[in-house]
């Protein structure tokens, strides 16, 4: 019981505070509503919310009036000095309402101590703000011109951001006489333009067509928006091929070239795309043989020359050309094509050799037949008349035969193989229609080889220089030789001119390879015992019969350095190197002790000698000239002096490896007394040394003579045959010191050589090109090329 009693109370008290709780808001809240047009200005008056609530506008500050909203930059706010709504920022329907029909924003405002919420409706009102605007502003149909009057195309409607009265209200369509338009309203989805086919569409008329769709919203004025629609008529094959000409006629040469274009037949179809595409065939109640004569191009409709025409055979054809298009179900049209032919001289000459002879010998004389010619032509009249010619630069001439048509081919000058050993020969036939024609035909003549050019030397005559001491079988150089002629003509072989009674027997110690012209020596030459020779070679070929020439060879052997020195004074009487000298105590410095006197076979830098003392028991006593020999005192003697000095002197040459000798000298002091006793002794010996020195001079100067009468008996009959380009001479030299020595000059081609022995002071200058011992010298002579040799005898 107690229990009921205490749910009776707290349902009581639950009824009590919801009647409070009513009553309260009923107190504390009211709902206001206004309305203002969208894009009015910034700061423009909604209404007086303090004045329509009853609010006391004193308190308004205080109690903090305001809207609340959760937006950063809310469209509206509220002044609270007076209690005016006013709009906050310009205001757009359609982003804040999308296209909704009503647009109401809903605000909330509340005072404070005490609290009090008021809700404020504000509708947005539409203007017509907006245009409409299709999707698309070009729009692409393509429609058959086979579709049927009533075809519908429905179209994308037309959007306009304004609601109600400012939308789309209607859709107009430009003028045209194919197409009309309906509209379907959807409701809410508005109005949808339909395109209606209202007559048959003709391709070949009008390909196309452009519309204009306008769409109109309910505004005053009303606002509009255009989509441009471009209508393509597609095509069908409702169009059959057209030629160009009722009748095709043409003159065609005979004998055309293949691929020559005959005529180029043209049909047109009104038809679009592969419908009216057209392909060009002959008709198929041709036969085969035209169909291999001629032949036209699928796409171009241009016949052309296929095979063979003969005027001879046929003058005129007929042929049937048909015209299709590419449709699904082609329409095709045939025409006839008349061909005229036309006769020309269509047989060019033809050229026959009945007799030839490919080769033909070099000596042959002129007027030698060659080949018989014989030409022909089909043709009749003018047209078979032919004539016959060949090139004029030949040393052959076509001579006309005593039967028509017929040519000889004779020479017309002497033939030489060595300067054309091949002709190709064009003989040319040409007839004398219009415009004439020819043919032409070349034949090879090979000029065979006869032996009519004797070998000919590369140098005439050759030099060569050989140095002694040279291996016996060994090549010294070679000669060389060429031919004109050909094969056998041509092979030469060599041999060395050997005569019995000439006095060269020089040519049985030489040797040469008849096939390559080598040249060798089958013994050692000695400069010393022959300084130069000559001889000659003859190159004789194979043919018959055989030619043969020869050529002059002139060899100058050069010097080695392979005499050692021999001393001359002093000598002993058995047979050393070895001599006393007695000479005063008093002697000043500067006397002459002695002469050592020396000779060296070589010549050049090989046969310069020079002297050194290799031992001497007393430097400071006696000096040695290192060019002269000469042994003179240094200083004069002292009694401290030893009475007997012993000086060792060595002689060697200038060669490249130097050769030497030696002599010794023994100077033995004597006073003046005994020096004046002994002279007369000394002076009978000296008779007995001079003796045999006049001997040595009286044999050299002896040889020298002969050597000089033999090169003026060599020079004079060298110039008298003029066979070489060379001429020697022999002159002695007078300054000589003591130094028996041999120098040589010769000359080849535009350089002359010295071959030098010491103290060779000519005035001549050493040039790049010397070597060993030989010098080459710039030329001096005018006119002939000399050759000099030059021995001196120093004692």
């Amino acid at each position: 019981m107690e229990q009921r009693r205490h749910e009776r109370l707290r349902a009581g008290r639950c009824l009590v505070v919801c009647l409070v709780a009513v009553l309260l808001w009923s107190v504390a809240s009211a709902q206001m509503k206004y309305s203002v047009s969208e894009e009015v200005n910034e700061g423009t008056v909604v209404g007086n919310i303090a004045k329509d609530l009853g609010l006391d506008k004193s308190t308004l500050k205080d109690r903090k009036y305001r809207i609340v909203s959760s937006n950063a930059d809310p469209l509206f706010h509220v002044n609270q000095n007076d209690g005016i709504l006013y709009v906050n920022r310009k205001i757009d329907r359609e982003e804040v309402c999308a296209q909704s029909s009503t647009c109401l924003i809903n605000l909330k405002t509340v005072l404070e101590n005490p609290l009090e919420v008021h809700y404020v409706g504000v509708e947005v009102l539409d203007i017509n703000d907006h245009s409409p605007s299709f999707p698309e502003k070009e729009k692409t149909l393509e429609i058959s011109e086979s579709v049927l009057p009533g075809a519908r195309i429905q179209l994308k409607a037309s959007r306009d951001r304004d609601s109600g009265h400012f939308s789309v209200q209607q859709y107009k369509l430009s003028h045209n006489d194919y197409f009309r338009l309906e509209v379907k309203d959807k409701g809410e989805d508005g109005k949808i333009p339909i395109l209606v086919v209202q007559k048959s569409l003709d391709r070949e008329a009008a390909v196309s067509h452009s519309l204009v769709l306008t769409a109109l919203d309910g505004g005053k004025p009303a606002k509009s928006g255009d989509m441009n629609i471009l209508v393509n008529v597609l095509d069908i094959n409702d169009n059959a091929p057209v030629f160009s000409k009722d009748v095709y006629s043409v003159m065609l040469d005979e004998n055309a070239p293949v691929g020559t274009t005959v005529i180029q037949v043209n049909a047109t179809d009104l038809d679009d795309g592969q419908n009216g595409d057209v392909v060009y065939s002959f008709s198929n109640s041709m036969n085969q043989k035209l169909l291999n004569i001629f032949d036209v191009n699928q796409l171009t409709g241009e016949i052309t020359v296929k095979g063979l025409i003969d005027y001879e055979e046929k003058d005129k054809y007929e042929i049937e050309i048909q015209a299709s298009d590419k449709g699904l179900a082609p329409l095709a049209t045939e025409k006839s094509v008349i061909i005229k032919i036309v006769d020309v001289n269509d047989n060019a000459p033809e050229i026959e050799v009945t007799s030839f002879s490919s080769s033909i010998p070099e000596d042959s004389r002129p007027g030698t037949t060659v080949a018989l010619i014989s030409v022909n032509d089909l043709d009749s009249g003018l047209n078979g008349k032919v004539i016959c010619s060949i090139g004029e630069d030949v040393p052959f001439v076509l001579s006309p035969s005593l039967q028509d048509k017929m040519y000889s081919l004779v020479t017309k000058s002497p033939l030489d193989r060595e300067k054309q050993s091949h002709f190709d020969l064009t003989i040319i036939a040409k007839d004398a229609g219009q415009p004439p024609l020819s043919s032409e035909k070349t034949i090879s003549v090979v000029v065979s080889d006869v032996n009519d050019n004797s070998p000919e030397f590369s140098l005439s005559p050759y030099t060569f220089y050989v140095t002694e001491g040279n291996d016996p079988g060994a090549s010294l150089f070679s000669i060389k030789a060429f031919d004109c002629d050909e094969n056998d003509n041509a092979r030469i072989s060599y041999r060395i001119l050997r005569d019995a009674n000439t006095d060269n027997k020089l040519t049985s110690f030489l040797n040469i390879n008849t096939e390559n012209g080598n040249i060798l020596a089958l013994k050692s030459f000695d400069f010393e015992t022959l300084k130069t020779f000559q001889f000659q070679v003859v190159a004789t070929d194979s043919g018959t019969p055989s030619l043969s020439s020869n050529v002059t060879v002139n060899v100058f052997i050069l010097d080695q350095n392979d005499n050692a020195p021999v001393i001359l004074y002093p000598v002993s009487s058995n047979g050393s190197a070895e001599g006393v000298e007695e000479i005063p105590r008093n002697v000043n410095a500067g006397h002459l002790v002695t002469k050592v006197r020396a000779y060296d076979a070589d010549i050049g830098y090989n046969g310069w000698l020079l002297f050194s003392l290799q031992e001497v028991t007393d430097h400071s006593l006696f000096g040695l000239d290192r060019y002269t020999g000469q042994i003179r005192t240094l200083r004069s003697f002292t009694e401290t002096d030893e009475a007997e000095h012993k000086l060792l002197i060595l002689v060697k040459d200038n060669g490249n490896v130097s050769l030497s000798a030696t002599a010794t000298v023994i100077v033995k002091v004597v006073e003046p007394k005994e020096a004046f006793a002994a002279s007369d002794v000394k002076s009978a010996t000296k008779v007995d040394e001079d003796d045999n020195v006049t001997f040595y001079l009286m044999i050299t100067l002896g040889s020298v003579s002969t050597l000089f009468l033999i090169s003026i008996i060599v020079l004079i009959a060298m110039q008298c045959s003029k066979t070489t380009d060379y001429t020697s001479k022999y002159l002695q030299d007078a300054n000589y010191d003591g130094t028996l020595c041999h120098s040589i000059q010769y000359r080849s081609g535009d350089k002359r050589y010295m071959l030098v022995g010491p103290r060779m002071s000519i005035g001549s200058t050493i040039v790049p090109g010397s070597h060993a011992n030989t010098l080459v010298l710039p030329d001096r002579r005018r006119a002939s090329e000399e050759v000099r040799q030059f021995f001196c005898v120093c004692v």
